[in-house]
């Protein structure tokens, strides 16, 4: 009998100590780590990456796996970054300067487009013909996006300030339903629901500036960046590649974008070949910066940045050319 208890002593003793060293083992494997990205219409190549899987393909060996996240505007992807939602999203330049100045810690990492998807929009029937012609008048926007720092700009260039209008703060696809049901006299347009409505409702493009449209921007938390370089320069390489591959299928690209954005591939054709330019340096520098002067005195006017200090501050501060100065598409 004591044989057996000490047989059974012994076998208990090896359990145990295997178990600790398989602990042990378990404890030194790199963690899990989860990629937090969003997606837009208004960023064809983030549609892209997400139909080819790329990114989720080449990080699932360092035990790494991808989620994805709708943005309906910039002003969303920019809550999901101050909220850490997720950790790079895509947005206009401008909003994440104004995001920068009003307290969330981001940096722009990349320049994924130079888009003219911003405009001054009226109903069909309109006799609004300028932008003069909108003192008074009710003009649907979303504030904290391009086509709302649009309106701005557009504004001041005609003479006007946004006291001379009434803005009706609605996100995008909500304006483009008030401005087609003759709720709104006009709409700070974003496509491609602006180029929808054009073609759906025969909505007019009254005002377009493609120099009033920053560029759109991939930004990504700084704590992010501190702690996972390495996701953050595959992403910036991922994009790389994703600009490639819409440079060398066109067509493809086209019929991805309508069934992706659920929009016509007439449509899909115009915003991705006519007012989306990609072949842009993807360096975030001296053009994006050149764009945010010019737009930073309307910010401050309009208080949508806590003080003129904050804002020259994160002028100074935002972009980090870094990761897309070392991009490759392997």
């Amino acid at each position: 009998m004591r044989v057996v208890r000490a047989f059974l002593a012994a076998a208990l003793s090896a359990v145990v100590l295997a178990g600790c060293v398989d602990g042990e083992d378990t404890a030194k494997a790199p963690a899990a780590t989860t990629l937090r990205l969003d997606y837009a219409y208004y960023n064809p190549l983030s549609l892209v990456l997400r139909e080819q899987k790329w990114l989720e393909t080449d990080l699932a060996a360092k035990g790494t796996t991808v989620t994805w996240q709708l943005s309906a505007g910039s002003n969303k992807a920019n809550e999901g970054l101050r909220a850490d939602v997720i950790d790079i999203g895509s947005t206009a330049g401008a909003a994440a300067l104004v995001a920068r100045a009003n307290g969330t810690p981001i940096k722009t990492i990349d320049v994924f487009s130079q888009p003219e998807w911003a405009a001054i929009v009226v109903p069909k029937a309109s006799t609004i013909t300028a932008v003069t012609g909108l003192r008074g008048k009710r003009i649907a926007a979303t504030k904290g996006t391009d086509p709302y720092f649009f309106l701005l700009r557009a504004l001041d260039e005609a003479g006007l300030k946004p006291a001379d209008v009434t803005v009706v703060n609605l996100q995008h696809a909500d304006g483009r339903t008030a401005l087609e049901r003759g709720q709104v006299d006009a709409w700070a347009g974003l496509d491609p629901l602006m180029a929808q409505s054009e073609t759906d409702a025969g909505s007019k493009l009254i005002y377009r500036n493609v120099a009033f449209n920053s560029y759109g921007v991939l930004n990504a938390r700084e704590a992010f960046l501190a702690a996972h370089p390495d996701l953050a320069q595959a992403v910036v390489n991922a994009y790389e590649r994703a600009r490639k591959w819409i440079t060398d299928n066109p067509a493809d690209a086209v019929a991805l974008y309508a069934r992706e954005a659920k929009i016509s591939p007439e449509v899909a054709k115009r915003v991705l070949t006519e007012r989306t330019k990609l072949d842009v340096d993807p360096v975030p520098g001296d053009a994006q910066r050149a764009v945010f002067e010019k737009i930073l005195p309307v910010l401050v006017a309009d208080n949508n940045v806590k003080s003129g200090e904050s804002a020259r501050t994160a002028l100074d501060t935002l972009l980090e050319p870094k990761y897309a100065s070392a991009r490759t598409t392997a």
